[in-house]
């Protein structure tokens, strides 16, 4: 078994299974997330009293089963933020794990083991889940290609909740082409639409950093030169703080509603960040989460219609590289609250999130993001290896 380098994988004796003899990702290997069931396995969600307080699962996760039936080798699970409710993958009970593209710096979360364990060439595939970034984010932050599902296209049997009108299964992998098969045997059958027109969408472009901008003007050119001129749009009128506040309180009361009650029981030591997001959950005004749920609906309407012919919009996945380990609670809120404001767009509106790994600042990765209308899945991944290819990028 390859050694874990970077700390990806919870601690304990690993947990590996045989993938049947034959099929599409026969000869490949895979991680997940320590928030999908493995059978005969504690569910540990990062936290060790949800451990101590959960019995083995019966059967695996559905997404775990998938893999498996498609040939691809279990080789772990790996480590998630406490209930999966952080966006830097620091994890004070089971350790931080390494981002291997820039050691310096967190790996992201609340995915971070399964972005850590691919980036350090641990398994080929890793399931995380998305809620408002945990996959795309650690994707961005580690060099990697991730994808947030469409709402509700992969399944989430056998896993723990956090925000259920938000939650979507993804994925990771360091080759355009590995995502793409992944998504061929998880996501609903069907055949890739043609997508465009390319829609620069301009408050993220606005709210990155100007080196990441940057940055990413070479990749940017590659979709153009695949998809056509972009046209400049506007998306978020009311600014990105809306869609950050909006996403933020309505789904916050959906976090306490999952976990709330167990938390009450149980009354679980947690890390810093992770006890304050969930007093504020528990704390949450009916009145504003009622205003975010109202917000959703309108920027769905807005969004849905503006990609209902195949359009494509592509901006920064982060306004940043990942913060560096010595950033203080404060400067990790801050940018938090920037990065949430982008990653709600398509958080809010159940679309289709596709990370590439394509430029760095200072050393340190950086995504551009790809995203399409609802159940253009399939589509994207396909756009994502050809882009990856005109851009001269791991396809």
């Amino acid at each position: 078994m390859t050694e874990d380098r970077v700390g990806a994988f919870v601690p304990g004796p690993r947990t590996t299974r045989a993938g049947a003899p034959d099929g599409p990702l026969a000869g490949l290997t895979f991680a997940v997330k320590d928030l999908y069931d493995t059978a005969g396995d504690i569910t540990g969600y990062g936290n060790p009293d949800w451990a101590r307080t959960h019995a083995p699962a019966t059967q695996d996760a559905a997404v775990v089963m998938a893999l498996l039936d498609a040939g691809a080798r279990l080789v772990g699970k790996t480590k998630t933020v406490e209930l999966a409710y952080g966006l830097t993958g620091e994890n004070v009970w089971h350790g931080t794990p390494v981002n291997p593209a820039a050691p310096d710096r967190f790996p992201g979360g609340s995915s971070c083991g399964s972005a850590a364990a691919v980036a350090a060439g641990l398994c080929d595939i890793a399931m995380g889940s998305d809620t408002g970034g945990s996959v795309r984010i650690p994707a961005s932050y580690c060099g990697l290609y991730g994808i947030r599902p469409s709402w509700g296209a992969v399944s989430l049997t056998g896993a723990c909740p956090l925000g259920p009108a938000y939650d979507t299964a993804g994925w990771f992998a360091a080759r355009a082409s590995l995502l793409r098969r992944a998504g061929e045997v998880l996501l609903p059958p069907g055949h890739p639409d043609e997508l465009g027109p390319l829609l620069k969408v301009q408050e993220p472009w606005v709210n990155a950093d100007p080196a990441t901008a940057t940055a990413l003007a070479d990749a940017f050119g590659a979709v153009e030169s695949v998809l056509g001129a972009a046209l400049p749009v506007q998306v978020a009128p009311e600014g990105l703080d809306t869609f950050y506040e909006s996403f933020r309180c309505a789904q916050a009361v959906e976090a306490w509603a999952s976990l709330g009650p167990w938390i009450e029981a149980t009354q679980p030591a947690f890390g810093p960040g992770v006890k304050e997001r969930f007093a504020a959950a528990k704390a949450m005004d009916p009145a504003k989460a009622a205003a975010g749920r109202a917000f959703r609906r309108a920027a769905q309407a807005r969004l849905w219609g503006l990609l209902g012919g195949g359009a494509v919009m592509a901006y920064p996945t982060s306004p940043g590289p990942a913060p560096l380990l010595a950033a203080t609670q404060a400067e990790q809120n801050g940018v938090r609250e920037r990065t949430m404001g982008v990653t709600a767009i398509a958080g809010l509106c159940g679309l289709p999130e596709v990370t590439i790994p394509a430029g760095r600042v200072g050393g340190a990765p950086v995504g551009l993001s790809l995203v399409a209308g609802p159940g253009r899945d399939r589509a994207l991944l396909a756009l994502a290896e050809r882009v990856a290819d005109a851009a001269g990028l791991p396809a």
